[in-house]
């Protein structure tokens, strides 16, 4: 995924400037596949007030080549990046908007909390802010640098972008603890789950689409073994495969580690593809939630349907564009941050 002016098929690549290029050449797509979205619900042809496709392109011009570069070379050298920096902007906007506020390190933060001790990335985002102050100091946002990372970092699998990110988010000053309840929980089940997104302005779709994220990347043991070991050790989650359960545990022990962890995706952990819907609907989901998304009729048909590849890379790529717009700072709002972890004191 990403690339502010390219996107890639499940097939090959394909260059086009421009959102509205991007919504049809997607629409084409999924008209072949009998399958036409909304481009206006989806929000994709709609604007939002202080977002723009290529903000930067005259205050910071190679604001994409520097992200890009730094991104796919961090992601080269360890491949559990993108899962990381993809969670990173989720518990970014999931909290307080896309703000960046997850970064500041300061008393109490986000950071802090208990959902987001086993969040990563944070060295990339640093790496990324430092090259553009050298370029265009001042001028690029950190919550900006995580959209931007997260899409790039999983674009490094196709060499071109899945999805467009819309710029000029600017950086909260703001960041507590106490306000991460908003993340929704790994052991929620499904109308928690609906209602968190709706909190954000997300809905169906966009839970479905973007609980396809889980298609990468581990979920610590402790989110697990409630599945697992319910009073005793015969007594597994009726909702996940026998199988699976016993692979869950010769990696989940009872008691285990507080550092281990569990693939998310049983299948292809480290590939970006659609498999992911494929095992929920086997009941091979790793946590509570992903099986929470085959208790609802019209969550499970949206699972069937994003078994296909190309239905699942479109409608992850609206939602994440949706995502991105969640609470944004912009005009003059926030502030651009010289250092991500800190607020400006001048």
């Amino acid at each position: 995924m990403r690339g502010q002016t390219q996107t890639a098929s499940a097939g090959g690549r394909w260059r086009g400037d421009g959102a509205a290029a991007w919504c049809w050449w997607w629409v084409a797509v999924v008209l072949l596949l009998g399958h036409l979205p909304s481009c206006a619900r989806a929000g994709l042809l709609e604007s939002n007030p202080g977002l723009a496709y290529n903000f930067y392109k005259n205050s910071c011009p190679s604001v994409d080549s520097i992200v890009r570069s730094v991104t796919w070379a961090q992601v080269a050298a360890n491949p559990a990046l993108p899962a990381r920096l993809l969670r990173l902007h989720f518990h970014d906007c999931f909290v307080k908007g896309c703000d960046a506020s997850i970064l500041l390190d300061t008393a109490q933060s986000e950071k802090t909390a208990a959902p987001n001790l086993s969040v990563g990335g944070y060295e990339v985002i640093d790496a990324i802010k430092a090259q553009l102050e050298r370029a265009c100091p001042g001028v690029v946002s950190c919550a900006d640098i995580v959209a931007l990372a997260a899409r790039d970092a999983v674009s490094y699998q196709f060499k071109a972008s899945l999805w467009q990110v819309e710029t000029g988010r600017r950086d909260g000053t703001v960041s507590l603890a106490s306000n991460t309840g908003a993340l929704p929980s790994p052991f929620a089940g499904f109308a928690g789950l609906l209602q968190s997104f709706s909190d954000r302005g997300l809905n169906l779709t966009d839970l479905v689409a973007l609980s396809g994220a889980h298609t990468i990347g581990v979920a610590s043991c402790s989110s697990v073994t409630p599945r697992l070991y319910q009073g005793n050790a015969s007594s597994v989650d009726p909702l996940l495969d026998s199988a699976y359960a016993r692979t869950l545990m010769s990696s989940c022990p009872n008691p285990s580690p507080a550092s281990a962890t569990v693939a998310l995706d049983g299948g292809t952990p480290f590939r970006f593809d659609s498999g992911y819907y494929t095992r929920v609907q086997q009941r091979q989901g790793t946590l509570a939630s992903d099986a929470a998304l085959a208790q609802n009729a019209a969550a499970a048909q949206m699972v069937a349907d994003l078994t296909n590849p190309i239905k699942f890379y479109a409608a992850f790529s609206m939602s994440m564009k949706k995502m991105g717009r969640v609470d944004v700072l912009t005009g003059a709002n926030g502030q651009i941050r010289k250092q991500c972890r800190q607020v400006n004191t001048s």
